[in-house]
Order: structure tokens, then sequence, then C-alpha cells
């Protein structure tokens, strides 16, 4: 029987949880959901990903009037992916960051990926008529910058590929807290359907050398102690490593990209199987792995079409 496309049949509205994880930071969570982050400086407010749509930004911002009057003056976009960079433009702010990599991927795929993502999240882009368009940054990083927010200072990083070419980091070192966007997950599944999968677990490991003790990922709940945070980096890299593992034993053996997701997804649902969003994720992270093990270094366009195809031909 077919699964569901992608999210599709996922309709329920989730709990949002906004906690402090130190002084003036904040996690949005919402049970698996896509997070953001607020780090309230001294003047000024800096959000790290900003929702799907404006309209659904509302409900984050209204969390922040609870805490500050500050104005929001910086984004970081921690990638490319339209759930994070969408609902920019709620937050009125002066700058929008992110590294050159993610804003290369803009310019190449930010008008699919839109669409692209539209039609596998029908609930998380509700009012998507509020989307003006796609947000483009008014900087943009190669590998670090270092702001200070008064006397906050706040490191945003692109330490390597990952989740995609672009994935950005943000660090406060004096606060030890880490926003890692979708490079780590926690109970949720890596979606790693524009991923370089070889190099993700080496851009793990030197987020794992920063040494956080509180870190919010891209979905699922905020880590609030240094063992947990190292133990959300390693299971992100651990899911990483056996998809790449399995998925490359069928491709170099001459496999049918069918038959080796068939494989790949019996070998990997017993362990994570119950994560948020597995069976989502899935046809997409072998469809790219199995690029990547053919050789393929820069992961194909996802567009509605090829969503479609590829969706129908792995789950009949």
């Amino acid at each position: 029987m077919a699964r569901t496309f992608a999210s599709q049949g996922d309709l329920e509205e989730k709990q949002v949880t906004f906690a402090e994880l130190a002084d003036g930071l904040y996690a949005y969570t919402a049970e698996g959901d896509p997070n953001a982050g607020v780090i309230v400086g001294d003047d000024a407010v800096m959000i790290v990903d900003t929702l799907a749509t404006p309209v659904q930004a509302q409900a984050l911002i209204e969390e922040i009037h609870k805490v500050t009057d500050k104005p929001i003056s910086y984004i970081v976009l921690s990638h490319y992916h339209a759930v994070r960079v969408l609902g920019a433009s709620a937050y009125g702010a002066e700058h929008i960051i992110c590294s050159q990599g993610t804003y290369e991927l803009i310019q190449e795929r930010g008008e699919q990926d839109f669409k692209s993502e539209v039609q596998r999240f029908p609930r998380l882009f509700q009012s998507v008529e509020s989307v003006p368009g796609l947000t483009w940054p008014t900087m943009v990083i190669e590998n670090k910058l270092t702001m200070f927010l008064g006397e906050r200072e706040v490191q945003i990083m692109h330490l390597g590929k990952g989740h995609t070419k672009g994935d950005t980091v943000v660090w406060l070192p004096k606060e030890k807290v880490l926003f890692s966007g979708d490079q780590v997950e926690w109970g949720a599944t890596p979606y790693c359907g524009d991923a370089h999968l070889t190099e993700w677990p080496e851009s793990l490991e030197k987020l794992k050398a920063l040494g956080p003790e509180k870190l919010v990922p891209g979905r699922g709940e905020a880590l609030k102690t240094a063992a947990d945070s190292a133990a959300a980096i390693e299971s992100t890299q651990g899911f990483v490593r056996m998809l790449l593992a399995e998925v490359g034993k069928g491709a170099t053996a001459g496999r049918e990209l069918g038959d080796v997701y068939e494989e790949t997804f019996a070998a990997m649902a017993p362990k994570y199987g119950e994560w948020v969003i597995f069976e989502h994720c899935m046809p997409f992270n072998v469809s790219r792995a199995y690029d990547e093990s053919k050789g393929i270094d820069h992961p194909r366009i996802w567009t509605e079409e090829r969503d479609i195809e590829m969706w129908k031909s792995l789950e009949g």
C-alpha cells in the first residue's frame, strides 16, 4: 500500500514550546516541526531561522514581545530550505545573514525548492500567500563572522558541508549555546535530499569540538546538557553514516534504485523508524545517497515534478 506523499497526511497541529536556555537565549520548538532560535542582545534581537511563512512567524514574534521590546534587527539563515527562510519578511529585520553556499543555492534553486516544499508540507505552509517571494540576504559570509550585540558575542560559522553545502550555525562562546539548524537533529530524521553525506559527519566533528552545553537542533526538543548535546550530534552522525553505507553497498553492486531503497528502508527502520518524518525523508535520502555513491557530488535540484516521479517510483 502506497504511503501518503511526503507530509501531506500530517495535518495535526503541534504543541509549541518557547524555552529560555540561558539569559536572553531562547528555543522555539514544536514537536518535531522546524525550530527557531532567539538571541536577545543589549540593544537588538537576532533570529536564527524564520519559520515557513510570515503568518506562521507571528506566533514567534508574539513570544519575543513577551520577553523583550528590543527591535528584531538580525536574521541568520542556517540554510536555504523554504521552511527555514520564507517567514523572514514578518520580522522587519535590517540584516539577513547567510553563508556564500546558501546564497548560491538560493540563486540556483530557491524558486524550485519553494514550490517543492509547499507541495511536501501543506500544514507548515498554511497562509503561503503571505510569502512575498524568495528571501535574499543582505550580508553573505564565507566561513565566520563574529558580531557583538552590545557585550554579547555571537559567532556565525560555516564549518563544512552537510545537510546542504551552505550549512551555518550560530555559536555563543560564553554561554556555550549552539543553534545548529538541520545540521543536527534530535529524535527527528535528518533530511538528506540536498546533502553532502560523505562530508557531513566530518562537519559534525567540528561542532562537537566546540563543546556545546546546550543545543537547539533543526528539529526536536532543545538539549540542555553537554551530554545530550553530544548525543544529538553523534546520533545524527550515526544516521548519516548508516544511510550512506547501506545505499553504497547496493549502488556499487549495480543494483537498481528501487531495490536499494527497499533494502535500506528495511535495514534502518528498526533503529530509526520512530524518528519524526522518517517515512517522509527516506525516499529523498536514499535517492541522494544513491547519486552520491554514483559520483554525483552536487545534489540534483528537486522540483514538484521530480518529487512526485521519485515518490511514485519508490513507493508504488
